[in-house]
């Protein structure tokens, strides 16, 4: 699995040559499935955001309105009460994941429950695109500061398919505390190195390899 772990989705050219690279083929000819299960955990996220994410009427974090060949909507939380086989033939087929911001422990505990975290490590080819949560996830823990849900395991653990965190919206003109000062506080209590960025920022990881794609700020933090 390739990983392309956005702040706020496509938002430059940088970015977006590095999703196309990524998918070996044009964006025309992919076929995609948006994920956006963690839009419902998180308090500050309506319905409203959900479908905003899904038909691609979210301006300010663009994914879905890319220009795919086909767009396709896999719920986390349905997989459970459907046969394995269905759903996880959809994955297979698909090129890329479009996976919404929104709650990282929720969106964390629904992979975990249905299934597809299991999955993912298996499929060479497939396309991770996370925004916010959905590249928060992919770490080890994501720190105290960005808990809102709680799953029943308590802490903040998350899948540890990357070896780092992040910090994303880095200076964003709504949220107030998401400065670089207090970025450094949330890395201090890491166990593992952390990026903060910027909403122009991405992290792409292919093989191992980490590249950080950027327009605008980020920072590595080491332990």
């Amino acid at each position: 699995m390739k990983l392309l772990l956005t702040s706020a989705g496509i938002k430059n050219k940088s970015i977006h040559n590095a999703l196309v690279e990524m998918l070996g083929k044009p964006i025309a000819e992919c076929n995609a499935l948006c994920i956006t299960t963690a839009s419902y955990g998180h308090p500050m996220v309506s319905p409203v955001k959900a479908w905003e994410f899904i038909s691609g009427q979210e301006t300010e974090t663009p994914m879905v309105e890319l220009g795919w060949n086909s767009v396709g909507i896999l719920e986390l939380t349905a997989l459970p009460s459907i046969e394995k086989e269905r759903w996880v033939a959809w994955v297979r087929e698909a090129d890329v994941l479009l996976v919404n911001g929104g709650d990282t422990m929720y969106l964390g505990y629904w992979m975990q429950q249905s299934g597809l975290a299991e999955l993912l490590p298996t499929l060479d080819d497939l396309v991770w695109v996370g925004l916010s949560a959905g590249s928060m996830v992919m770490a080890p823990h994501i720190g105290q500061e960005f808990v809102n849900w709680t799953p029943p395991s308590g802490g903040d653990e998350t899948l540890g398919l990357v070896d780092f965190a992040i910090f994303p919206h880095l200076g964003h003109e709504m949220l107030p505390h998401n400065t670089l000062a207090n970025a450094e506080k949330w890395a201090a209590k890491l166990t593992t190195p952390g990026y903060a960025m910027d909403d122009e920022t991405a992290i792409k990881v292919v093989d191992g390899t980490v590249e950080v794609i950027s327009e605008g700020q980020w920072k590595l933090f080491t332990p």
